[in-house]
């Protein structure tokens, strides 16, 4: 499996952590001013940060994607793995998007468009080069299969 960028970590961090750490400075901050029991929920804050903290650059590590004769296969996930077969020939489209984090650090995310809704799949944390160029791959061969229908 090809693994995805590690800058993906960076990335969660930048837009998971500082609102963790929002709410941390406020219960902080009402558990100093109002009461202690305030403190009860910089406790839970920080908790849930040090989970962040160990839990992203885990989940990045176990992101991946590759490309088969057939199929594309993207895998994530450790406790719940999640291991998705996605044929060319379902494929409708595919989205290739960057928000402003991803794009200042050089990653975009590949979203494939199915037949069906609900198998849908993203491959998050793609270098940007990498991301084009699979996105053109797969819109030659979603049309290739799609063509023998």
């Amino acid at each position: 499996m090809n693994p995805v960028s590690p800058k993906l970590t960076t990335a969660r961090y930048l837009g998971r952590l500082p609102w963790i750490v929002v709410v941390l400075v406020v219960f902080a901050v009402l558990g100093v001013v109002f009461s202690a029991w305030f403190h009860i929920g910089t406790a839970a804050a920080l908790v849930l940060l040090l989970w962040q903290v160990w839990l992203i650059p885990a989940q990045v590590k176990l992101l991946g994607w590759q490309e088969t004769e057939d199929e594309l296969l993207i895998t994530k996930g450790r406790l719940w793995h999640t291991f998705t077969v996605i044929p060319y020939g379902r494929i409708q489209y595919v989205d290739v998007t960057a928000g402003p984090i991803e794009r200042g650090l050089g990653m975009k995310t590949l979203q494939l468009h199915t037949a069906s809704a609900t198998s849908d799949a993203a491959v998050q944390g793609l270098p940007a080069e990498t991301a084009d160029a699979l996105r053109d791959r797969l819109a030659v061969r979603a049309r290739e299969r799609m063509s023998g229908l």
